[in-house]
């Protein structure tokens, strides 16, 4: 579903750093400079790979680019993708349904006690979520209940 991505100068050279320093193959890379963060999207089993022993590789390349990272693992099948997504909360269920007129839309129902986390302060990984979901899947639309 990557093959339509296209990536940045920006997004070339941070992928080359997160790979130099993690080994972790990355599929995609989402610079958003409004949150002060980078998103990866990395391979199916490679989140392990990607944080290193106790966030060592994360924190290394906070520090080398004073910028939040946080990693994806990507998944073919698009509920396991928003679970991936969604970690740590705990996703009880997502239902994908397509209406009428084309659309598709993804009801995501997660624990009460993990509803904060699944969401994120002001929304963003709510609004990551839904971002990557139409960028992979076409997904018009994620709600989080």
């Amino acid at each position: 579903m990557t093959s339509g991505i296209k990536f940045t100068s920006t997004e070339m050279r941070y992928i080359a750093l997160f790979e130099s320093i993690t080994g972790a193959s990355v599929k995609d890379c989402i610079i958003d400079e409004e949150q002060g963060r980078v998103i990866f999207v990395v391979n199916e089993g490679q989140v392990g790979v990607a944080i290193g022993r106790g966030g060592r590789n994360i924190r290394t390349l906070e520090r080398m680019t004073g910028k939040k990272h946080e990693i994806i693992e990507y998944s073919e099948d698009p509920a396991q993708f928003i679970k991936n997504a969604l970690k740590p909360a705990l996703v009880k269920e997502v239902r994908l349904t397509e209406r009428s007129d084309g659309k598709k839309i993804a009801v995501v129902a997660v624990n009460p006690r993990d509803k904060g986390v699944a969401i994120g302060k002001n929304g963003k990984n709510a609004e990551r979520l839904r971002f990557l979901a139409k960028r992979y899947f076409q997904i018009q639309n994620v709600s989080i209940t």
